[in-house]
């Protein structure tokens, strides 16, 4: 069997995004088909559509949306590479960026002149997003000049907010009620945290405190991924995400460190000085290093900027400003925060670029069958 599909790249992740009357609508089912198109039982995922990297092996299902004034529903899946499983609790902010283009392109939405509107809602999460899409000359672009920390290839400039994104999990931007906190974590000394609910449920680890700079490169990233890991699991249940004792899937909570700017070089071998941005920030991604930053990530990092005594308000020297920078191994993200009401951000605003790469046709397996040896 065959499953049309459009490959698209969405800030500095790739994503395979299918139409909703195209698969399954059983999650079960549509999580097989997912298994066997990406070859995810494989850690290198050869056979099959997989990039082998958690950036790129992410996939969306999309569709027009029943709520009114929303455009079209997406349900985001993180595929797992190597582990033949899908992981279904988190939302990607850079494939939201491509849906944005693919609904404009597919006909979802009408064209709106130089700038298109597309109103999203992610039903893993219930988030609603807004996507304002450049279409100057009322048309679909399929190139562009608009680049992103990450990568030099230019797309689609594509402006992704998120509306109202505190507590979209826990229901608290500070689940636990304390702007930060020393975490007692099993087998190491207690760190200073954060944790927040905003874009996705995330900890915020004080780089300085637990001996780290929150600049670290990517190879030193990798070898805290043990301890970071244990640090999420620690705080999970103290975020409301999981039963005392249980272990949290690998997409949330998101953890990362956050210390002062300095001096670093990127990785694209880009020079960044430390006046050039406001905090530097180091995330994991389904347990390794992000290369750059998830959005929903960077929208927790900064609405905890806006909280007088979290760990980001420390570090950046008080309560953050509308415009907060945030030092990524990639590059300077910056990421806006508008319409503050009780210290709550109602739009958190990142520019990002999307660029629609193919059309195809997965081939997969009949179901219940296997490939041929």
């Amino acid at each position: 069997m065959h499953i049309p599909a459009t490959l698209v790249r969405g800030g500095t992740s790739k994503c395979w995004l299918f139409n909703q009357v195209d698969v399954p609508s059983d999650r079960g089912v549509l999580e097989k088909l997912l298994v066997s198109a990406y070859g995810a039982t494989d850690p290198v995922e050869l056979d099959g559509v997989g990039g082998a990297t958690p950036t790129t092996s992410k996939a969306a299902v999309v569709g027009a949306s029943p709520e009114p004034g929303v455009d079209v529903d997406y349900l985001f899946a993180q595929v797992g590479i190597g582990t033949g499983s899908v992981e279904w609790t988190s939302n990607c902010g850079n494939c939201a960026t491509g849906v944005a283009l693919y609904a404009a392109a597919k006909g979802m939405v009408a064209i709106t002149g130089d700038r298109t509107r597309v109103v999203m809602r992610n039903t893993n999460t219930g988030a609603v997003l807004e996507g304002l899409v450049d279409t100057t000359g009322g048309v679909i672009h399929h190139f562009g000049r608009q680049t992103v920390p990450g990568t030099r290839a230019g797309g689609v400039a594509v402006g992704l907010t998120f509306r109202d994104p505190a507590g979209g999990t826990t229901g608290l931007l500070l689940p636990t009620g304390q702007a930060a906190q020393d975490l007692r974590v099993p087998g190491a000394e207690p760190v200073p945290v954060s944790m927040v609910d905003a874009g996705a449920p995330v900890v915020l680890v004080d780089a300085a405190g637990a001996g780290r700079t929150g600049a670290e490169p990517l190879e030193r990233m990798g070898a805290d991924v043990p301890w970071l890991r244990i640090v999420r699991h620690t705080a999970a249940p103290l975020m409301g995400l999981v039963e005392q004792g249980a272990e949290p899937g690998d997409a949330v909570p998101k953890v990362g460190l956050v210390g002062p700017p300095v001096p670093y070089t990127s990785t694209l071998g880009e020079q960044v000085a430390a006046a050039d941005y406001d905090i530097s920030v180091r995330m994991l991604s389904m347990n390794t290093p992000h290369p750059a930053i998830g959005l929903t990530s960077a929208v927790a990092v900064a609405a905890a900027g806006l909280v007088e005594g979290s760990v980001v308000c420390r570090t950046a020297g008080g309560p953050t400003a509308e415009w907060l920078r945030l030092g990524t191994p990639a590059g300077i993200v910056a990421v806006r925060c508008t319409d503050v009401r009780n210290g709550l951000p109602r739009r958190v605003t990142v520019q990002r670029a999307a660029r629609l790469l193919a059309d195809a046709r997965i081939y997969v397996p009949e179901p219940g069958r296997t490939r041929a040896a």
